[in-house]
């Protein structure tokens, strides 16, 4: 069972940035999603935190939560 933290700055270790909150939200200011682009769609992620992305939301997983509040932030 998978008992880590799924904290926005967890999320971030996980996709290999910065977990800084000055990083995080500098992160945020800068990339934004465009129109109906999906959150795992998007240009600035690479491969592999694209298909992280696509995980979390199709298998519902634990970090599908912090995955979805990430995508908010991003759509805005």
């Amino acid at each position: 069972m998978d008992t880590s933290m799924h904290t926005m700055g967890n999320l971030f270790l996980q996709l290999g940035l910065s977990n800084t909150e000055s990083d995080i939200d500098e992160f945020i200011a800068t990339h934004h999603i465009q129109g109906n682009e999906s959150l795992a769609q998007a240009h600035f992620w690479t491969a592999a935190q694209a298909e992280f992305i696509q995980e979390c939301l199709t298998e519902d997983s634990d970090w599908a939560e912090v995955v979805d509040h990430l995508n908010a932030q991003l759509s805005n």
